[in-house]
């Protein structure tokens, strides 16, 4: 196999893998509004099917009618290297909305790394990011490729919101020793793609290399056993004095809060290897906010339950939950909005760091953040070297400028006293 050409060289800055389905073309949508088709940004839209990229091509017409001529990368067999090789090789970035990532990711993020090609996707799969630690950090690091995950909803609010917070820190002169991230609000709906990972989930609930790595706060660092002041994720209810507010356990804290300690380990600890981290969902701090946590978390254990038990996680299947393709219609995307609220104290005073947008946080939002992750990695110049990287050690301020561009929500306030 002939040598990766230089990045310079490259035809694409970016090819955005998995185009037509549901989160792709999405994502999609917002290149075209946000880049158009021949200007600044080479990119292009790939798949397996010529047919679904073309009526992808002219459903972006709507947009842009230049988008006829939106160049397409057809890929038969996704498990066939020669033809990967030759996909990641011609982008500076390729950006994958293919998952769940454990079962279609591996490959093409180790082409990557091999290729010095950087690398965004959307997972929320904690495994498939260890196994990609594994067996691609060190050849990302000598290719100089940055292989980052979880560019969406995962983790990108997280990990960003935390690094926006120990910046206003820094800039005090002292890093913050703990963050906790409270969901303020958050209104969204699954995708047929969300529920094939969370299907995933439960049926390696099983698995006892699985359960292992879940259990371990710090699985996602450089040395995944090592031990630190964070322990496993809370799944109760409890009431937050800062806040002052009740709180129950976040679904997507498993993943994010892993994220956010592997940036700090990246970071060569410079939050201190005693920063804490933590994430829940929040509620009102009366009787009823107390209710509302009561009966969210019941309501969780119950679909879990329900997702373990394979008969029942095939009547979801069939009856209730969406198909792959499926999501949230244009309309509730429009409705949704979510906020982060990053609690932490710098030289004893009270901060909070507001991340937040007003678009579906599943789709709208994470087509948006996805979007300009891809450009950042393809445009900006970034200090961070090769490797398997966080979303924040990766893109650091540059990213927060594009999403501040955007609209999105990233801003440091003086909390009020507990």
């Amino acid at each position: 196999m002939s040598s990766p050409p230089p990045l310079s060289e490259r035809l694409y800055d970016v090819v955005l893998w998995g185009a037509t389905g549901f989160t792709g073309a999405l994502v999609a949508e917002e290149l075209v509004r946000r880049y158009g088709i021949a200007g600044e940004l080479r990119w292009a839209i790939a798949g397996r099917s010529r047919e679904k990229l073309e009526a992808l091509r002219e459903n972006l017409r709507r947009i842009d009618d230049a988008a006829k001529d939106l160049p397409m990368v057809v890929v038969k067999d996704a498990r066939d290297p020669a033809a990967v090789a030759e996909l990641v090789q011609s982008a500076r970035v390729v950006a994958t909305t293919v998952g769940p990532y454990a079962l279609y990711g591996h490959e093409l993020a180790a082409a990557c790394a091999a290729s010095g090609t950087s690398y965004c996707d959307l997972t929320g799969e904690p495994h498939f990011v260890r196994a990609s630690i594994d067996r691609n950090h060190e050849s990302a690091i000598a290719t100089g490729a940055r292989i980052v995950h979880a560019c969406g909803f995962d983790a990108i609010p997280s990990d960003l919101g935390a690094f926006m917070l120990q910046e206003h820190a820094k800039s005090l002169g002292a890093p913050c020793p703990a963050i906790k991230m409270l969901v303020g609000s958050a209104k969204g709906g699954f995708s047929g793609g969300t529920v094939a990972t969370m299907l995933q989930f439960a049926e390696l609930g099983r698995d006892r290399e699985f359960r292992r790595l879940i259990a371990r706060p710090y699985g996602l660092d450089p040395e995944p056993d090592r031990t630190g002041p964070d322990g496993r994720d809370a799944f109760e209810v409890r009431y937050d004095k800062d806040a002052k507010r009740w709180t129950g356990p976040f679904i997507m804290a498993v993943m994010n809060t892993r994220v956010v300690r592997r940036t700090n380990a990246l970071f060569g600890y410079a939050w201190g290897k005693d920063f804490r981290y933590s994430e829940a969902m929040s509620f009102h701090g009366g009787a009823k906010g107390f209710a509302s946590a009561v009966a969210m978390t019941g309501a969780m254990g119950a679909f879990f339950g329900a997702l373990s038990v394979e008969p029942l996680r095939e009547l979801l299947k069939a009856r209730v939950l969406p198909a792959p393709g499926e999501g949230p219609s244009p309309e509730d995307r429009a409705r949704g909005h979510f906020t982060f609220r990053h609690f932490g104290s710098i030289a004893g005073e009270p901060f909070v760091g507001v991340v937040g947008d007003t678009f579906d946080p599943g789709y709208g939002s994470t087509a948006r953040m996805f979007s300009e992750a891809a450009v950042c990695l393809a445009k900006d110049p970034l200090a961070s070297p090769g490797g398997v990287l966080t979303p924040a050690f990766a893109m650091r301020e540059h990213f927060l400028a594009r999403a501040r561009a955007i609209g999105m929500t990233f801003v440091v306030e003086r909390a009020a006293p507990a």
